[in-house]
């Protein structure tokens, strides 16, 4: 066999040991930014984490960035209290408190809390693309991927974003870890193509492309949409049977679920 044949089998049965080992889930919850909404809890907070595992949630979804000084922390926005947070040392950075007193939580914190007594919710790693340059994104991605592997962590992560390239870069790294592309411009063929195993589009994008539903189940690619917060939408996706639903409103979504039961 040889060189190309053996890579090709290797990335064939990592692809089938994401889907079925933790993603082959139906109408799984994924919390957006953490279970936040009904607590007032602010995103992306380790409370919000932390919610979401008590609840036990199949998922949690949360937002890396990596400031001036190399520190990656957690925050949806580039800016943090009208800092850019690329170009703002972290220091500086947790001055600030969040709503509820929390400073602004590193990768390394965040990562350490969804360990603990967590047996059941996915952490779901948005990587954000950078505003300064595209290599720095993709190294932003490395230094994520490694953070997790030292914590050991790596079975229980999975990683998304709208930066391809970055899917990209971290799939060179890791042959095994689950990627989801977040823009919503590619078909299952294409991810899977670029050894990219999920698609997680806004559902507005199914609804476009329905054919890109079934395509992507006969393809082995993990259905996720965002961010599904009426009670309409909901029922929706739950009726095509997506691997994961991600949501702003995890407790609505779970009431949605079980009328179906």
């Amino acid at each position: 066999m040889n060189t190309f044949k053996i890579s090709r089998s290797i990335f064939l049965l990592a692809m089938l040991f994401a889907f079925f080992s933790c993603n082959a889930q139906k109408n799984a919850i994924v919390a957006h930014r953490g279970a936040w909404k009904n607590n007032n809890l602010p995103e992306n907070s380790i409370a919000a984490l932390r919610h979401a595992i008590d609840l036990k949630l199949p998922g949690s979804e949360f937002d890396v960035w990596r400031t001036a000084d190399d520190s990656l922390v957690i925050n949806h926005d580039a800016h943090y209290n009208k800092m850019l947070i690329e170009e703002t040392n972290y220091a500086d950075l947790i001055k600030f408190k969040l709503s509820n007193g929390e400073k602004l939580p590193t990768l390394h914190e965040y990562i350490s809390e969804g360990k603990r007594n967590n047996k059941q919710t996915l952490l779901v790693c948005e990587i954000k693309p950078s505003e300064i340059s595209k290599e720095r994104g993709k190294k932003t991605a490395l230094m994520a991927v490694e953070t997790i592997k030292k914590l050991k962590a790596d079975k229980n992560t999975c990683y998304i974003s709208f930066d391809y390239d970055i899917l990209k870069q971290i799939r060179i790294v890791d042959a095994e870890t689950s990627l989801q592309y977040l823009e919503g411009n590619k078909s299952p063929k294409e991810v899977k193509a670029d050894k990219i195993n999920g698609v997680d589009y806004h559902y507005s994008v199914f609804q476009k492309h329905p054919e890109w539903i079934q395509e992507a189940k006969d393809n082995k690619i993990i259905l996720n949409a965002w961010t599904v917060n009426e009670a309409a939408d909901m029922d929706w996706i739950i009726n095509q049977k997506f691997n994961y639903i991600t949501t702003n409103e995890p407790e609505l979504l779970k009431e949605r679920l079980n009328l179906k039961k």
